[in-house]
């Protein structure tokens, strides 16, 4: 089986735009999670939200947004920095470098393009239009995320898009892994993209009483992973993107090498469509382990998938401790969603992409504002300020979903 590099990495987040603003916002533990108005038909309401402010128009030319939701867009800022960063920021590059049909997409979101659909029922309920805009289908579909992409970069290789609600991205990305590790593809750019802040998803979210209430210390503090005080996630919007791609042609075109790649698994649960099952996440957590042919010593750090809600923290906290038994306790963990939210179908690659930006830098970014950890929440989720961890040689991943999909990425240093 070939081994897969990692040559570029791009990220727009509710902490900003680029890896380097991203990884910066993480250490800090600066917040992006703010208290946003939402004009409903029964009222306007401050909502907590990892909102972007976005202007669409130094991205793209007006004539091109017409047939781009707002999720096409995130991913496509983010794709040009990971393909900019791999030194395949243009077509000549690429072309150059691959051959079109051995280059691919693999994309994750769990909505797709929500805010053209919710345009879309707003135009037909509430403005009795008689007929709605022609390109409202491709607006809306999901895998129009990797038709742009595609399209962006000329790219004719295998294409997919997952939706495995909140697993989607870490999914995409090592079923991209498995493309180039057994022959289908040479590269891949994939990831994920989520823009889902739309009235109709927020009101869907409401009902399920699972978001979290403002906090006293300030909105911006509200999501609080693995905290004794934690009240419930935080909606998010964002993209991240990876070029992946075939370990000895990254070599030979001189390419920078920031990881490898080298282990990924998934797993379901087939036990309740929202309550998490502790051996399915376990289980994921061992395979992947396999796949790297690595131990669980191996690993020197954890991303938690830690959205901050009552039963998730508690539940992967258990799942931790089955999958590294008596090393658990001397694993470092962090969950960033208390600074950039949860981006749902993105958070698997944002958060990966933070993991390898930890491995790189030798520094772990910490779970914030957890001043009160909830016993039963007993491991060492790096509280509020960085960690050094200089000679970090191997991370985790951990992405868990409503449905009991799971999906556990494992990359090591070069």
């Amino acid at each position: 089986m070939r081994r897969v590099a990692i040559t570029g990495m791009g990220v727009i987040s509710a902490v900003g735009t680029g890896t380097p603003a991203f990884f910066d916002a993480l250490l800090t533990a600066r917040s992006g999670i703010r208290a946003v108005d939402i004009p409903f038909p029964t009222g306007t309401e401050s909502v907590l939200a990892g909102a972007i402010d976005f202007d669409p128009d130094p991205h793209f030319p007006r004539a091109r947004l017409l047939t781009m939701d707002r999720v096409s867009q995130f991913a496509l800022v983010a794709g040009r920095e990971a393909m900019s960063q791999a030194g395949l920021g243009d077509l000549t590059a690429v072309h150059n470098n691959f051959a079109a049909e051995r280059f691919g997409v693999s994309l994750g979101t769990g909505s797709g393009g929500a805010s053209s659909t919710d345009v879309a029922y707003t135009a037909l309920l509430e403005q009795k239009v008689a007929r709605l805009r022609p390109m409202t289908v491709v607006l809306a579909m999901n895998n129009a995320i990797a038709a742009h992409v595609s399209m962006e970069f000329g790219l004719k290789g295998p294409s997919s898009t997952i939706s495995n609600a909140c697993a989607s991205s870490a999914a995409s990305i090592g079923e991209a892994f498995r493309q180039i590790r057994h022959g289908y593809a040479d590269a891949m750019l994939a990831g994920g993209s989520e823009a889902l802040l739309n009235r109709g998803t927020i009101k869907a979210w409401q009902a399920m009483h699972t978001l979290a209430k403002p906090h006293a210390d300030g909105p911006e503090t509200s999501c609080r992973p693995f905290s004794s005080d934690r009240s419930g996630l935080v909606l998010a919007e964002g993209a991240a993107m990876l070029v992946l791609e075939e370990w000895e042609s990254a070599k030979r075109r001189g390419a920078t090498i920031l990881a490898e790649l080298s282990g990924y698994a998934s797993t379901t649960d087939a036990h309740h469509l929202t309550q998490p099952d502790a051996q399915g996440q376990a289980r994921a957590m061992t395979l992947a382990l396999a796949d790297a042919g690595m131990r669980a010593s191996d690993i020197g750090y954890l991303n938690a998938h830690g959205t901050a809600t009552d039963v998730g923290d508690v539940v992967e906290t258990s799942a931790i401790k089955l999958a590294f038994q008596e090393l658990a306790e001397h694993l470092p963990i962090s969950s960033s969603k208390g600074v950039h939210g949860h981006a749902m179908g993105a958070a698997g690659a944002m958060e990966f992409i933070a993991s390898v930006m930890a491995l790189r830098a030798g520094q772990l970014p910490p779970t914030a504002f957890l001043h009160h950890p909830d016993p039963r929440c007993d491991l060492d989720y790096v509280p509020l300020t960085p960690r050094s961890a200089k000679g970090l040689r191997a991370v985790m991943s951990n992405s868990f979903a409503f449905g009991g999909s799971n999906a556990v990425l494992i990359a090591k240093a070069t």
